[in-house]
């Protein structure tokens, strides 16, 4: 592993664990982290209620780039729904609903880290 992927790799580790507080603190409760299937990993599974939340977590250290949230694409956004589905199945849970959410976490080189939450991206 070279150095620049093991800082990316820590970087997005980070990232999954503040953004999993995060989703704690609002009041979700965490069923599953990095599940993977063959159509894709999901980073968190939560539970919101009655509502499976499939949350992608997004972490940058700028926004030079653009913003974590342009990264998920439509197509994206339909592929984790799906993938939430295929938890559910995994798993044999029920529930009313699965939602989508993104967490996108900034963590600049100088400053605080800014983490961003947005809900029901499909």
């Amino acid at each position: 592993m070279t150095a620049t992927h093991a800082q990316r790799k820590a970087l997005g580790d980070f990232g999954e664990r503040l953004a999993a507080q995060h989703l704690v603190e609002q009041g979700l409760v965490v069923l599953d982290r990095n599940w993977r299937s063959t159509g894709g990993e999901i980073d968190i599974v939560a539970r919101d209620g009655d509502v499976i939340v499939v949350c992608e977590v997004k972490t940058r250290t700028s926004n030079r780039f653009g913003s974590p949230f342009e990264a998920i694409t439509r197509d994206k956004a339909s592929r984790l729904h799906r993938l939430g589905f295929a938890w559910l199945r995994a798993n044999g849970v029920h529930c009313a609903a699965v939602r989508v959410d993104v967490v996108a976490i900034i963590r600049p080189v100088r400053g605080r880290t800014q983490v961003q939450h947005m809900q029901g991206v499909a």
